[in-house]
């Protein structure tokens, strides 16, 4: 037999397999879905303009931020109308995807709430989640540049009074469904399959780094970001001296009791274990209220996502760079009650100080850096009134 009459053997076996899987859809587009069109969220969604409380409560963001969106991210997710069907409007996808986001809910209900093909759906989301993060993530979540990491701990000492601050470090599990062939490496201990985001947040609980793995807290601190700061691409400022000092002293992160203490993360004094070693408690509890950190409470953040792999990542960053644009739209900021400048020069209550005892005990350089940073919030000038209510 040939060589030519081989190839065409081969070919007729391939055009036949596709035929046999090719399957006859019985609508291009449903019926049911095409009769009640008319009673979808989105047209009743439209008599919401003329509430703007109910249209924030819908939206979840005001209709001047909605309308500023859609004009920048129209251009991305706008289709043509064909000769078959009339395509579905950018507001429309928008807001399919902004229902999605908050509430989490399945694909399946949203084609009954929207009168739209399942199918439909999915590429919706899909489509309008990535070009959500490709539009607003240079502008709204860009790269911190060592000015940007500086400006952001001034922040910080600014409204919360903790000096070299970079921001605060946290995790949230996002449902996923299972993946074929994974066996158990999506299943974490709260008993569902979730992908892992790790974030940073700064002073005003925008987002300045995410990252969306198969992580927990110690691989991301271990693995990922000691990665980042061993190769510089992180590019955070050299030390400086905390305020009225003058010894130099690293620039930080601050996060909860799951992330380990390094030199560039300060975590709380543990109750059960460190305050063992503590010279005194008081010092661990009032450096407790200084170093809580943001969690992850955007409204975007709260649902629980049941999507495939390749769309899980673009719907946690769309939803990461959502809540930065909405929060710096709408001016959702918090306001210091007073200055640097008034804090330095405020005449503080002088505070007794405490027989130290003689205790030995080897430290290492995270823990002797925490303890710097304990001694200078029982200071004048970094002390909180608040925080000595704190102390039990």
């Amino acid at each position: 037999m040939s060589s030519s009459s081989d190839e065409e053997i081969a070919a007729a076996y391939l055009l036949l397999k596709k035929r046999r899987k090719k399957t006859n859809r019985r609508f291009w587009v449903n019926p049911f879905y095409t009769i009640n069109l008319g009673y979808s969220s989105y047209i009743v969604a439209q008599e919401l303009n003329h509430d703007p409380v109910k249209f924030h409560g819908f939206y979840r963001m005001s209709k001047r931020t909605f309308q500023t969106l859609v004009e920048i991210i129209k251009p991305e997710i706008s289709k043509r109308d064909t000769n078959y069907r009339k395509a579905v409007s950018a507001e429309e996808r928008l807001l399919i995807t902004l229902r999605y986001l908050a509430t989490g809910d399945s694909y399946r209900a949203l084609t009954y709430y929207f009168m739209r093909g399942l199918t439909t759906i999915s590429n919706i989301i899909a489509t309008t989640t990535e070009a959500i993060w490709t539009v607003l993530q240079p502008k709204y979540m860009s790269t911190p540049t060592p000015e940007k990491w500086t400006s952001i701990a001034d922040r910080y000492y600014t409204l919360w009074n903790i000096p070299n601050c970079l921001g605060s470090l946290d995790g949230k599990h996002f449902r996923i469904k299972r993946l074929p062939k994974t066996g158990s490496t999506f299943y974490n201990y709260k008993g569902y399959f979730s992908i892992v985001l790790m974030a940073c947040a700064d002073a005003d609980g925008l987002f300045t780094t995410i990252d969306a793995e198969i992580v927990t807290e110690q691989f991301f601190v271990h693995q990922i970001l000691d990665t980042l700061l061993q190769l510089g691409l992180l590019e955070l400022p050299q030390p400086r001296p905390l305020p009225l000092g003058n010894d130099d002293f690293p620039f930080y992160f601050v996060a909860d009791e799951a992330f380990p203490l390094k030199n560039y993360i300060m975590r709380p004094y543990s109750k059960q274990k460190e305050f063992l070693i503590t010279a005194y408690q008081e010092d661990g509890e009032v450096s407790n209220v200084h170093l809580g950190c943001w969690c992850l409470n955007s409204v975007y953040l709260k649902a629980q996502f049941a999507v495939k792999e390749e769309t899980i990542n673009s719907v946690i960053k769309a939803a990461c760079v959502l809540h930065n644009f909405i929060r710096i739209k709408q001016g959702i900021f918090t306001q210091p009650t007073e200055t640097i400048a008034d804090r330095q020069d405020q005449v503080h209550i002088p505070i007794e100080p405490m027989p130290q005892p003689q205790i030995i005990r080897n430290h290492s350089e995270a823990q002797n850096i925490r303890e710097r940073l304990c001694d200078y919030f029982l200071t004048p000038a970094g002390a909180i009134p608040y925080q000595w209510n704190h102390i039990v």
